[in-house]
């Protein structure tokens, strides 16, 4: 039998930590092997116990978890589980801590919502198995990618749209590559696994640093030329054409590939919005979704493009796409945002 995952558990509210070893209890391939309270004894244990995986609060006392990641990061990068609050400051807080190199992180429950805990205790199982499976050389400052800036040309809109799927080690990844995508770019839809607190103060700093606009897809938003429609967190993002225009339309129902938003109900849907005239792109991420999309989408001649193993954090969706034999380029993070406009320019278009 393969060993467990190991795993240390970092807050400093005791009802948390009991939570956080109850949740990770329940899943026969991880072992709490110990506890922390705050920083400087998180630093003290992750040195003595050397775990496979850290969950870490943020907001401690003393060292905060911003602090531990700065400590560990830069010279002994260890797989990382941010556990924050559901507030705007929390938010702000995860991705500043998912910059530092954590790969993944989990929204802390409500403590008076036996729903809310039940959620919760599947995502930290989830999100430690991905940073477990997570590429350590692409975590902290050595994860630096030098991306190739696009060329500045012509690039065809009318009609096109590129489809994106991601999950863990996405927003890291995005804060790379999104800013470097040109203002005169076919409309983006892009699904990345989050909760519905986290998207809208996701896509604000996104579209802070980029040269497109990013927003949070709301109903009814058309899909034009120099946006990116970020999927709601809880809500399936689907395109469909109304009047002649293409527009998001978000929808419930169950969980689709394990999520929601699902990238598998999005590829779907622009699938049949749009037909051949899509570049669809599975990126770093855990599972599966996005692989039937993918073949839906290579079904209907559209583009399909997936990230490479070395550049992922989690190659997992990018692997389970590609193992469908529907992937037209295998892309590192590197050639992306230069191989889309070059697929887009009026001379070398193929979709």
């Amino acid at each position: 039998m393969a060993k467990p995952i190991r795993v240390l558990v970092v807050d400093d509210s005791v009802f948390m930590r009991t939570v956080l070893k109850s949740a990770l209890g329940r899943a026969t391939d991880i072992e709490v092997i110990g506890s922390a309270q705050n920083g400087q004894e998180a630093l003290k244990k992750i040195e003595e116990l050397k775990p496979d995986v850290v969950t870490l609060d943020i907001e401690m006392p003393g060292l905060t978890g911003l602090d531990v990641l700065d400590r560990i990061m830069p010279t002994k990068p260890l797989p990382v589980v941010v556990v924050s609050t559901k507030t705007q400051a929390g938010a702000k807080m995860t991705f500043e801590a998912l910059d530092k190199g954590a790969v993944d992180y989990v929204a802390k429950p409500l403590a008076d919502k036996n729903a809310s805990l039940k959620g919760f205790q599947d995502k930290v199982i989830a999100a430690v198995r991905a940073a477990f499976a997570s590429n350590r050389s692409k975590l902290g400052k050595g994860a630096e990618s030098k991306i190739i800036r696009p060329r500045t040309c012509e690039v065809r809109t009318e009609g096109i749209v590129v489809a994106i799927g991601i999950s863990a080690g996405g927003p890291a990844t995005l804060h790379k590559m999104i800013p470097l995508i040109p203002a005169n770019f076919p409309p983006i839809v892009l699904t990345q696994h989050m909760p519905a607190d986290f998207t809208g103060p996701f896509a604000k700093r996104l579209d802070a640093s980029s040269q497109i606009t990013v927003k949070e897809a709301e109903q009814g938003d058309e899909l034009i030329p120099g946006r990116m429609l970020l999927a709601h967190g809880g809500k399936h993002l689907r395109v469909i054409k109304k009047l002649g225009r293409l527009v998001a339309d978000l929808g419930d129902g169950p969980k689709v590939s394990g999520f929601k938003p699902s990238v598998d109900v999005l590829f779907e849907s622009v699938t049949k919005a749009c037909g051949a005239n899509v570049i669809g792109l599975v990126m770093t991420g855990m599972g599966t979704d996005g692989a039937n999309g993918i073949k839906i989408l290579k079904e209907a001649g559209a583009t399909t493009l997936s990230q490479d193993q070395e550049s992922s954090i989690v190659y997992g969706m990018p692997k389970a796409a590609f193992e469908t034999g529907c992937i037209d380029k295998v892309l590192s993070l590197a050639q992306i945002p230069d191989t889309l406009v070059r697929l887009l320019s009026q001379a070398t278009a193929k979709v």
